[in-house]
Formats: structure tokens, sequence, C-alpha cells
């Protein structure tokens, strides 16, 4: 009787495990890039292949790659404000369509690269217009963009490959000046907001709020999105941890270095309580803290370097364009995070090339797994 008892206890244990275990495989499918995804979605309906090629271009902005993490990302933004979220939408759904219409790789099309520059775009185009909200003939503008998008894109890309960089946003943010320099402030049709530098003198401008900057530090990474709600932004904040515990790490680290250097600076309070001094640093940090290179102490203390960089780079080009009314954009992260992927030394050893980028804990996995190699082979040779 007590041994009967006891291989039901061992057995009822095993298929706890069992469970358990079959439950971890499943939310860890969820995690990465999802490439098993891609295998499935073969030969299905058309709209269900856009849906998730254009949800990895929404992930895309944020330097992830799953298309779970695009739809709690759109979600976050549709809570915050359906307008921007539905320009968002449209600026996706037109730059990828345009990419397949003029025969872009498909490669490159089903891995979202031609849908994230067009949904950056539509996001700042609707968060500039001083017209409000369901102004529809911004409509225009945000599918012009977001398909020249496409083209200058496939035109950098021929360049750039030359030194196995990514073309990243540089589409996005020449578009964007473009744009606003062409339509102006007081334009009838496509009116939108003049921007003052981030160093422009206020009163009592030592004076802050210790929780309000505390608290911008979260809306840094959902400034990424020009979102600046504080749910939402935690939401955002979640998808990129889904994709990547590391790299949601290093985004909050990067948009405290941000938040930081705006202190140093003495930036206006409503660029540190929004999150706008810390979102260039959050995309700096990210980029380099495991994503373009592989994981490890030198790379984390680079990856933090280059947070600052890109805020104090942020905060010059902020008060050149806010001159004359044009913001900064993420130029300051995508330069800076070019110039680091430049780097020569023992610190491009670490350097992923640009086709095999996947999640940090993949290339972190990889390396680990290449290095047992070597060291196996080695030893085999000395033997």
């Amino acid at each position: 009787m007590w041994m009967d008892t006891k291989t039901e206890v061992g057995e009822a244990g095993r298929s706890h495990a069992s469970v358990s275990q079959r439950v971890l495989n499943g939310l860890l499918l969820c995690t990465g890039d999802m490439m098993h995804l891609d295998d499935y979605m073969q030969g299905k309906l058309f709209v269900l292949q856009l849906a998730v090629w254009g949800l990895r271009g929404v992930t895309r902005v944020i330097l992830a790659n799953n298309p779970l993490s695009g739809a709690l990302i759109l979600a976050a933004l549709y809570w915050a404000s359906p307008w921007q979220a539905l320009l968002g939408t449209l600026g996706v759904l037109t730059s990828t369509l345009t990419a397949i219409m003029i025969g872009q790789y498909s490669a490159e099309v089903s891995g979202g690269h031609h849908g994230f520059n067009g949904m950056l775009l539509s996001l700042l185009m609707g968060a500039y217009s001083s017209a409000g909200d369901w102004y529809c003939w911004l409509l225009l503008p945000v599918c012009v963009g977001s398909a020249t998008c496409v083209f200058l894109y496939s035109g950098l890309s021929s360049v750039f490959d030359r030194w196995d960089l990514p073309v990243a946003v540089f589409p996005f943010n020449i578009i964007i000046v473009l744009y606003l320099l062409c339509t102006g402030p007081d334009n009838p049709y496509f009116p939108h907001h003049r921007v003052s530098p981030p160093g422009t003198l206020e009163p009592n401008g030592t004076k802050i709020v210790l929780v309000e900057v505390t608290h911008g530090i979260l809306l840094g990474v959902g400034q990424i999105f020009a979102c600046e709600a504080p749910g939402p932004s935690l939401l955002i904040l979640g998808a990129v941890l889904l994709y990547s515990p590391l790299l949601g790490v290093h985004a909050l680290l990067g948009s405290a270095a941000g938040t930081l250097a705006g202190l140093s600076m003495a930036v206006r309070h409503d660029c540190l309580y929004s999150g706008l001094s810390g979102f260039n640093g959050a995309l700096g940090c990210m980029a380099v803290g495991g994503l373009c290179f592989t994981f490890s102490w030198r790379t984390h203390l680079l990856a933090v370097a280059n947070a600052f960089l890109s805020a104090y780079v942020d905060i010059a080009l902020g008060n050149l364009l806010g001159s004359v009314g044009l913001p900064a954009c993420s130029w300051a992260a995508t330069l800076t995070v070019t110039l680091m992927l430049l780097l020569t030394g023992s610190l491009a050893a670490y350097r992923i090339p640009t086709g095999q980028v996947m999640a940090p804990e993949h290339n972190l996995r990889c390396r680990s797994q290449w290095e047992a190699g070597n060291s196996t082979g080695r030893e085999s040779t000395d033997a």
C-alpha cells in the first residue's frame, strides 16, 4: 500500500514537472525572434503574412524583431492615442506594401526592414502636427512619406552594405526634417509645432522634482514611439522584455544615462520629465549592449558610454536644429551607433555582422558555442 502511494506521488510529480516544462517551452517560443513563425506562415493567406511582417516592422523601431512584441506595442499606442496609432499602422503598412510592389528582397520585407521607417515617420508627423487629432489631410503626407522611405532605404543600402552597416533610421530622420522644412509652422494645410531648443533657459531652472525625473526614465522608452503616457510606456517596455530581457535592461539603463546627461546640461524640465532626454540614450545603449555586439563586460561599458554620447549629441543637435524650429529626432543615436560599428581593435571582435543580428541572448549563446568549439578543437590538436 505504501509503495503504491509512493509510486502515485512520483508519477504526479513527474506529470506536474512535464506540464511546467511544456508551459515554459511554450513561453520561450514567444520570446526572441520567433523564426519558427515564419516557417508556419509559409503558404498562409497574404493578409496574415502581411500582418506578421507589419508587426515585425513595428518592433524594429525599438530594435526588436518579435510579432507578439509588435502587437503589444500597437496596443500601447492605441491605448495612448488611437489617432497616433492609426497613423503608425498606416505608415508601416504603406511602406511594407510599397517594398513588395517595387520588388525589394523578400527576406527584408518579411523581416520588417521596410516597415519601421514608415511607422516612425507617420508617428512623428502626427506628433508634430498642430492641426489636432483626426485631421484627415495628414493621411496624404503620411502615405507619400512612408512610401518614400522605402526608396531611400533601398538607395542607402547599396552604400552602407560596403561597410556592413545597417541603414537603420536614416530614411526617417532625413524625410521628417525635409517634411517639416517644406511645410513650416504656419502652413495652411499641414501646420506643425515649432520646436524649442532643449537648452532654453527657464525660471527656477535648478529646481527639479526627483519623482518626475525618475518617471521620465520610463517615459524615455515610450518616447521612442513618440509616446509620453506612463501606462503605454510601461507596456512598450514589457514588449521589449518579452523579446529580450537583456535589451529591456539596457533600454532603461540608457534612458537613465540620457536623463542624467540632460540634468548635467540643465536642459528644460519638460525634456527631463517627458522622457525626451532619455530616448536617444536608450536607443544607443540597446544597439551596442548585446544587439550589434555580443554582450560582455567590455561591450556593456561601451553601451553605457554610447548612451551618454548619444544623449550629449542629442542636446547639441537639439540646440542647433531647435534654433530654426526643428527637432533633433533620433539623429544622435543613429550617428553614434554607426560610429561604434566602425570601431577597430579588440572591440571589433565582438561586432556581429549586420545580417546575423538576432536577440542578444541568441547572439551570446552562439558566441559561447563557437568559443567552446574552438577550445575543444585546440585541445584535440594539442593531444
